[in-house]
């Protein structure tokens, strides 16, 4: 059962009256909850230490490490929720992808997917291929208590992006290319990555998560037209099929400006926005009955205190009117960051939200 589960006739358990899930769920809060993508990680003195000479990938497989990350910004920055610590390759790796996340340039898989017999590298994922998610989940909650833990998964598009390109792009070519002139091995391909996921999600949900955040960190590079189209439906699939544990759902994108109202439509609770859209105006394209997470440009953390103070009320004052906010950055913490930026700015936003 998920630690954010409530069902009638049963106590709350111990995260459901937290800040952060009231806030995901629109109720009233004691102060606007904080936590930040990536806030596990590079920026960190600790991490770098428990992380020397552990390759990324095995890093995401071995349970005690995966809780030690997940919990050191917990630590540090007082933060009102953990983010499981792993990659969004993580469940393609475990299913037998022969891919590689390489510093500097990030997932490389070996044989990209272009045409239909490629389709066979994909099988369904079980939760004994993962099974030290579970067991870190497990790890986790123990120590985190009242703190809820946000479960994540990269996106179909975004995952399919990196498996038909063979690696980060710029400009998605082999990717669109597929998408325009096959839209059913397209759409077969992310109906496969869709159950990839939404089995990826239950798994940590099943053990203790919170609440998931679904990452589409490439979708931005399309118009929303395409996205309805072509991305939308298989987004919906793993929206669905994780409804019923009654979690907090959570969608991100960069550069969605244009396609805010479809994420929410694809059946998030909330709505992450990155910076280059005001909360007021993203909650009007959002619409109703939605949070928001967002949305700090991460670039004025390297800003005098003074200015990420002016910038972070700029913020707060457009989310005055939400229904629910979280408050993020709008993408994720850059590994250069000042670690004490990041800790006063959870200290500041409390402060000034709080009821």
């Amino acid at each position: 059962m998920s630690a954010n589960h409530s069902p009638a006739g049963q106590q709350p358990t111990a995260t459901y009256e937290s800040a952060f899930l009231k806030a995901c769920r629109r109720e009233p809060v004691p102060h606007t909850p904080v936590w930040f993508m990536r806030q596990a990680g590079r920026s960190l003195p600790e991490y770098l230490k428990v992380r020397e000479g552990v390759p990324m990938l095995e890093s995401c497989m071995r349970p005690e490490l995966v809780a030690e990350i997940t919990l050191q910004p917990v630590r540090r920055h007082r933060v009102d929720a953990a983010i499981y610590f792993s990659d969004i390759v993580v469940p393609l790796k475990a299913i037998g992808v022969d891919l590689d996340i390489k510093p500097g340039v990030g997932p490389v898989v070996q044989n990209p997917i272009r045409t239909r017999a490629d389709l066979a590298q994909l099988r369904d994922l079980t939760p004994e291929d993962v099974w030290y998610v579970t067991e870190a989940i497990g790890l986790l909650t123990a120590e985190l208590g009242e703190t809820p833990l946000i479960g994540f998964a990269g996106a179909p598009f975004t995952l399919a992006s990196y498996l038909v390109e063979g690696g980060p792009s710029k400009n998605h070519e082999h990717t669109k290319s597929l998408m325009y002139s096959d839209p059913q091995l397209w759409a077969d391909l992310l109906d496969r990555l869709a159950e990839i996921t939404s089995a990826f999600l239950k798994v940590q949900i099943e053990a203790g998560a919170s609440a998931v955040q679904l990452f589409d960190s490439w979708v931005g590079a399309l118009a929303p037209a395409d996205y309805r189209r072509s991305v939308m439906p298989a987004s919906v699939k793993v929206f669905d099929a994780v409804a019923s544990y009654g979690v907090p759902r959570i969608h991100f994108g960069v550069g969605t400006g244009e396609l805010l109202g479809l994420m929410g439509e694809a059946g998030a609770d909330v709505v992450g926005v990155d910076w280059r859209v005001p909360l007021d105006e993203a909650a009007r394209r959002v619409g109703p009955g939605k949070a928001l997470q967002g949305n700090l440009d991460p670039a004025v953390l390297y800003a005098s205190t003074e200015a990420v103070e002016a910038k972070t009320r700029e913020v707060l004052a457009a989310a005055a009117g939400l229904e629910g906010h979280v408050f993020n950055l709008g993408h994720g913490v850059m590994p250069s960051m000042d670690p004490d930026a990041l800790t006063r700015l959870v200290e500041y936003v409390h402060t000034q939200t709080a009821r």
